[in-house]
């Protein structure tokens, strides 16, 4: 503890009170875990954290929103767009502040599930948000590995080449290690995404364009369920889950660095998803796909752009879908390294890297695996959103600000985190019956390893 002396001799002061945070911080490493230790390390600025943020929302799977739209329509999909921009943004700072909040009592939280033991108890961290946010990470590094590529190679065989390549990606140490590598992913998700947009409107005015038609089904049942596809698949879209783990990598204090971090990456949401979806959309009408870079090919496999310009987004968006995934992968390295590495002993020693290199790599090649015998896109983007992104980013949130701060239950704060607890459950629910309806109306088109 410093001691406070009302001293002219203010340098002196300064480096007491450095030298005993110093103390402070060396006595709380001692205290943690290896994979707080190893993979969390909390060293970054508020400019890492908006890379880290902009890099584990803004993913390709940007490119299905024309698809989602045309289960919303024009107005719908706006809307949906612009509710999901602000609940999120909203929700991600309710987050941010219960984490300060409990820091500042002396209780750093470096995980989701931490946050949730101490504010909910330990039954829902072990048995809901914990399963939660490793099921939806993981999930979704199995979907970010399955990419379809222009060529004559089969599917299958460019999951491999590179689940391959993220066999290396998963080595880097710690999440700040990736810092430099999320800054070009943020270059990158700004390129494929000014390209696909351009590319959208390039074809929506050529003769070659499809007949745009922005009509949603007449049938009833299939138009009810595919609005709440449609709204998992934004939620996906949104979807963050390791608010607590970015955080985490900032070096103390934390206080309003993680805000900056997301007035950075919101930015670059308005203009990527606002571009894609609008552009998108008004190409393609309701025959928008899956994912909007199909719709660049005609039925006859003709390009609608010029091939290089369609490999050239290809290119910015496998590169960007690396970092994504060695994004979502830090949850999983940190429960392994908790699991097999000594804290006691260098991060770098033969005792932790042999540990650490076996782990990972088993980890990497399950998830391409999966990625590689279930390659339906939308489908399975939709249902990680459901059970995943819309409670860990939509609810809980909320919930953990309520629980935390105990607002009066007469104040607009209380009713407006309840109203929205209340109406994402709900959606999230209806949500998930829509996708796993989806994924049976579609199970005649499925084939363990295909070719789609």
């Amino acid at each position: 503890m410093s001691t406070i002396r009302i001293d002219s001799d203010t340098g002196a002061l300064q480096e007491e009170t450095i030298k005993t945070f110093s103390t402070t911080t060396d006595h709380h490493k001692q205290h943690l875990d290896a994979g707080a230790l190893f993979v969390l390390k909390s060293k970054g600025s508020w400019w890492h954290s908006g890379y880290h943020l902009t890099t584990s929302i803004v993913a390709p799977s940007l490119l299905s929103l024309p698809y989602a739209f045309a289960s919303l329509g024009w107005t719908a999909g706006v809307l949906s767009l612009v509710i999901g921009a602000i609940v999120t943004f909203y929700s991600y700072n309710l987050i941010s502040l219960v984490l300060e909040h409990h820091a500042e009592l002396g209780h750093r939280h470096l995980r989701f599930r931490d946050m949730a033991y101490d504010v909910l108890g330990p039954r829902w961290s072990r048995y809901y948000v914990g399963p939660i946010q490793f099921t939806a990470c993981y999930g979704t590094v199995a979907i970010y590995v399955l990419w379809n590529s222009d060529g004559t190679m089969k599917l299958y065989e460019f999951v491999v080449i590179f689940g391959v390549f993220m066999l290396i990606l998963a080595q880097i140490p710690s999440f700040h290690s990736l810092r430099y590598m999320n800054l070009i992913s943020l270059v990158l998700c700004l390129l494929y995404s000014a390209s696909a947009a351009a590319a959208s409107i390039y074809i929506g005015n050529s003769s070659k364009g499809p007949h745009k038609n922005y009509s949603l089904s007449n049938n009833d049942e299939t138009r009810i369920f595919g609005i709440f596809n449609a709204m998992a698949i934004i939620s996906t879209t949104f979807g963050n889950g390791i608010i607590p783990e970015i955080q985490a990598t900032l070096a103390p204090p934390t206080k309003g660095k993680m805000f900056k971090g997301l007035c950075i990456c919101y930015t670059v949401i308005i203009v990527t998803f606002l571009s894609v979806s609008v552009s998108g959309y008004w190409a393609f009408g309701n025959k928008a796909s899956a994912l909007v870079l199909s719709n660049f090919i005609d039925h006859d496999g003709n390009p609608l752009v010029p091939r290089w310009f369609i490999m050239m987004i290809n290119i910015f968006t496998i590169l960007q879908l690396s970092a994504v995934s060695a994004v979502y992968l830090q949850p999983t390295n940190e429960v392994l390294e908790r699991a097999f590495a000594d804290p006691t002993r260098s991060e770098f020693s033969a005792r932790n890297v042999i540990p650490r290199a076996i782990s990972r790599s088993i980890s990497v090649i399950l998830a391409t695996t999966i990625a590689a015998m279930l390659p339906f896109f939308g489908d399975i983007n939709a249902m990680i959103g459901a059970f995943g992104f819309l409670p860990l980013d939509f609810v809980l949130p909320v919930v953990l600000y309520n629980l935390t701060f105990k607002p009066s239950k007469q104040s607009p704060l209380f009713w407006l985190n309840s109203s929205i607890a209340v109406i994402f459950s709900a959606v999230g629910v209806i949500a998930a019956v829509a996708a796993l309806r989806q994924i049976s109306l579609d199970a005649k088109t499925y084939k363990l390893f295909a070719n789609v």
